[in-house]
């Protein structure tokens, strides 16, 4: 798989993130690469909370589509990351992060 930095994305605003819908089943197949991700999510609630970091969130809607948003995670969740205004996203949708 290429970097996600350069794959074929769509850039969003959280705001629009609402009205996405996601798939039932997990982006990730490998353990692995779930354990690094639920990692990934808790460095980038510390770095939003503390220093207000802003972090790339790329994900996948149930269209296939690859979207990335630039914001600040507030908390991870067992099953979702929480960013500013409430807004959610599964972590099963979630591809990755950039710092």
């Amino acid at each position: 798989m290429q970097p996600l930095e350069q794959q074929d994305v769509e850039i969003i605003e959280k705001e629009s993130i609402p009205t996405l819908h996601f798939p039932p089943d997990d982006v990730l197949s490998d353990l692995a690469e779930q354990q690094q991700r639920r990692h990934d999510a808790e460095r980038a609630t510390a770095l939003g909370n503390a220093y207000h970091n802003k972090v790339n969130i790329y994900f996948q809607t149930d269209d296939g589509a690859t979207k990335c948003v630039s914001t600040s995670v507030w908390a991870t969740h067992e099953q979702y990351i929480t960013l500013k205004a409430g807004i959610t996203i599964p972590l099963r949708a979630v591809l990755g992060f950039t710092f």
